[in-house]
């Protein structure tokens, strides 16, 4: 009988020990991003993770690798799909090889302004779910990059200035709008551009205050030339069969972290624009407005560039161009 007792209560024992191990369990989640902590995007996403630790009452942790630490920005799509990491950032006009929509936000003045990249992003949502989802993701958040500029050696007074200089870009579409503007345009990622310009492989780039900051543009270049006129995306992706093994309610959870994560990013993007020209300006650089036939010439290639972007993009990606064009 006494044996018999101390097995039962053993056996109690150890349901109290199980029950307590399930109540208390945890998801770690590893995420990788390529921007330093001193990027708005990088705050955006420490934000989100708070968030998601907050609305999961600790069910889900993720642990944040910026800056490329873990792995370049460029192989961070691969690591999610795969599961080597099961959350990451990407850029998506890095991919526009593969799929005419990844690179329509950077295409020139088709959304010049923030409230036009907005309506551009809700638009897009839908292809892009599909997009992503047929290659095993999910997006869980958008986040804008502030307006563009020429980040040069010398006074940018008119489009004779960029004949032969070589330029870098990031993308695509960025790279045509170089080569277009007389530029030789190079694309290479973010983290090589230092190295570039010490090798003489660039004299000039073509990107936001962001990344001129991020990389202390002033070391290499000594004016900022305004242009604005587009707003390209990172966004925050799952591996979409981690997130669908989460339950329910912590799947919900994320989405709206990431729902507010992207309307935060809209607000940060615009409020450290300004900002971030000052900071250029303490840094010894001139920021001035590009010239209007420098602006002229953008609004000209990019209708060029969108008539190039219909001919090679499907019925539906078109579609949703159509849609986002109709609704401005």
């Amino acid at each position: 009988m006494n044996a018999f007792r101390t097995t039962k209560a053993l056996l109690a024992a150890a349901a109290l020990v199980a029950g307590t191990g399930a109540a208390t369990a945890e998801t770690t989640w590893t995420m990788a991003s390529g921007y330093p902590d001193s990027n708005f995007l990088t705050q955006n996403i420490q934000k989100f993770i708070e968030d998601v630790d907050s609305a999961t009452s600790g069910e889900v942790k993720i642990t944040l690798h910026s800056n490329g630490t873990l792995m370049k920005l460029d192989a961070i799509r691969r690591a999610v799909q795969t599961n080597q990491v099961q959350i990451g950032e990407i850029r998506l006009g890095s991919y526009s090889n593969e799929d005419p929509m990844y690179d329509l936000g950077g295409l020139p003045f088709v959304a010049g302004d923030y409230d036009s990249a907005w309506k551009l992003m809700e638009a897009q949502k839908p292809y892009f779910d599909k997009l992503l989802g047929d290659i095993g993701l999910k997006v869980l958040a958008y986040q804008p990059w502030p307006g563009q500029g020429f980040y040069t050696k010398f006074q940018v007074t008119g489009l004779e200035d960029f004949k032969g200089q070589k330029l870098r870009i990031y993308s695509k579409a960025t790279q045509d709008m170089g080569n277009s503007l007389g530029f030789e345009a190079t694309i290479l990622p973010f983290a090589e551009i230092p190295q570039a310009f010490a090798t003489g492989l660039i004299d000039a780039l073509f990107t936001s205050p962001q990344t001129g900051i991020d990389i202390q543009a002033w070391d290499n270049t000594d004016y900022f030339t305004a242009v604005g006129g587009m707003h390209t995306k990172n966004a925050i992706i799952v591996n979409k069969d981690a997130f669908e093994a989460l339950p329910a309610e912590v799947q919900q959870a994320m989405i709206t972290a990431g729902e507010e994560a992207t309307k935060r990013g809209w607000e940060m993007s615009k409020a450290t624009y300004a900002e971030q020209i000052g900071v250029l300006k303490e840094n010894g650089m001139t920021v001035e407005d590009a010239p209007e036939e420098v602006i002229a010439k953008l609004k000209e290639i990019g209708v060029t560039m969108m008539d190039q972007w219909k001919a090679g993009a499907s019925p539906e990606a078109v579609a949703v161009l159509d849609s986002y064009v109709s609704g401005l």
